[in-house]
């Protein structure tokens, strides 16, 4: 691993915008309370010394989402063969030693999401046709996570990126349709969750969430003078706001107890950003790295990651820089020049995927490998980046205590639900709940370890 060095922390969440027109407060107030949600109506940690003592915890449960928006070559992902038998294709090759722990789906889409490169941010929603005017996304899957166990951890949930146009991608968004931005600095989420602040700075933190809450406090009642002269529509949006502010507020009182307690210690170095975007398989090593790291020591137990391969120039893989644009590159035309430089970039992709499995199988927790406690979900909202199909979706499920080893294979015409999956998931993370977007129950085929 390189040598890496710290760098400044994030600045806190506090609005000082002046005062905006109606109509723009409402459409682009969401945005400044862009944050996850959380479950608490009571205060952090309440009960969880009373409820420890009385019965043993479950153990604790994760979910890493991760997105390439430019997905996969299918021929060289997609096994020929089903069940547990199975050939490895070329690119599940690259994952053998791990043939055990992950399941491959073919045959599985989210449906009626459709519109090519914007189904992206329907990844986590499976929210439907994400190109038509008008469209209004739904809460993500990692989102209902974080309202629901967010708050047994410092960071309710994890929303990382890698070369992501802000406020303009994202696979994290909330109940009432807001994008949440990705973090896109390895070395800034590092910093989050190891550096202890002097007693003073906590103090200076907390005073500015309560700041943070004058000024809502503050937002809310002018916007709430608005009401009579609005229509129905924003009388609509505005109370969304007063929703998002008050699940914000919950967030903040939150924080303000977890400011006092010591962060984890780790022995890995903090990480050093890439500075440029060629760099971009090194800046998702170190997405997978922050991911790990976060699990390792319970910061969080949701992260998502979207893989903005769009967004990425010609990059460097392997110490060699592909000649040309990543997304010029999935328009390949059959082109064998293309198609060679893609599977080099496809191959590093399964790469860092095994080696990030097999980090999350030699920590172990409670004497279980981390993997096992450990949902790891590798997709894309493309089947066919090159013809911008939303079928047949490449799709790798690893760890999480389930029986794996084999490929679940649907109908590749008509398409087996993904949203499935989520749901499965979510009862994973022990979440009661038998319904996730256009699911028609749990993923059929897919079973706990015994």
């Amino acid at each position: 691993m390189k040598k890496m060095k710290p760098s400044s922390p994030d600045a806190p969440f506090v609005s000082t915008r002046r005062s905006l027109s109606r109509r723009t407060f409402l459409r682009n107030a969401g945005i400044g309370l862009s944050l996850p949600l959380l479950d608490a109506m009571q205060p952090a940690f309440a009960n969880l010394a009373a409820k420890a003592s009385s019965t043993k915890p479950a153990a604790p449960r994760r979910t890493l989402a991760v997105c390439n928006n430019l997905g996969l070559l299918s021929d060289r992902f997609f096994p020929h063969e089903t069940g547990f038998g199975y050939q490895l294709s070329p690119y599940l090759n690259i994952l053998r030693e791990h043939r055990n722990d992950f399941t491959v789906f073919s045959g599985v889409s989210h449906p009626d999401v459709d519109g090519g490169h914007p189904a992206d941010i329907c990844f986590l929603t499976a929210a439907p046709h994400p190109a038509s005017g008008g469209f209004r996304n739904t809460i993500s899957l990692d989102q209902i996570m974080a309202e629901q166990i967010g708050h047994q951890t410092r960071f309710p949930s994890f929303n990382l990126g890698v070369n992501v146009s802000q406020g303009v991608r994202s696979l994290s968004w909330t109940e009432s349709g807001v994008m949440i931005p990705c973090e896109q600095s390895a070395s800034d989420m590092y910093k989050r969750m190891f550096f202890q602040g002097t007693p003073e700075e906590m103090e200076t933190q907390v005073r500015k969430m309560e700041l943070g809450q004058s000024i809502l406090d503050t937002i809310g009642n002018r916007a709430k003078s608005l009401q009579r002269d609005l229509g129905g529509a924003d009388q609509q949006r505005l109370e969304q706001y007063f929703s998002s502010v008050c699940d914000l507020e919950k967030r903040m009182e939150a924080s303000k107890e977890w400011e006092y307690r010591p962060k984890p210690k780790v022995d890995a170095p903090a990480p050093l950003d890439p500075k440029s975007p060629t760099d971009y398989m090194e800046k998702v090593r170190l997405m997978y790295e922050i991911s790990r790291l976060a699990f390792q020591t319970d910061s969080t137990r949701v992260v998502s990651l979207l893989l903005d391969s769009v967004n990425s120039p010609a990059i460097e893989v392997g110490g060699e820089t592909v000649s040309d644009g990543y997304h010029n590159l999935s328009h390949h035309g059959k082109s064998e020049e293309k198609l060679t430089q893609l599977e080099i970039i496809n191959k590093w992709h399964m790469k860092l995927l095994s080696d990030l499995l097999d980090d999350l199988k030699d920590f172990e927790e409670e004497g279980e490998p981390l993997l096992d406690r450990t949902m790891v979900l590798y997709g894309s909202n493309l089947g066919n980046a090159h013809a911008h199909t939303t079928l047949n979706l490449p799709t790798l499920f690893a760890g999480g205590g389930f029986k794996h080893g084999q490929h679940l294979a649907f109908d590749t015409e008509r398409n087996y639900p993904l949203p499935n999956l989520y749901v499965s998931m979510l009862q994973r993370m022990g979440i009661e709940t038998d319904t996730f977007a256009s699911s028609t129950g749990t993923m059929s085929g897919l079973e706990i370890a015994g």
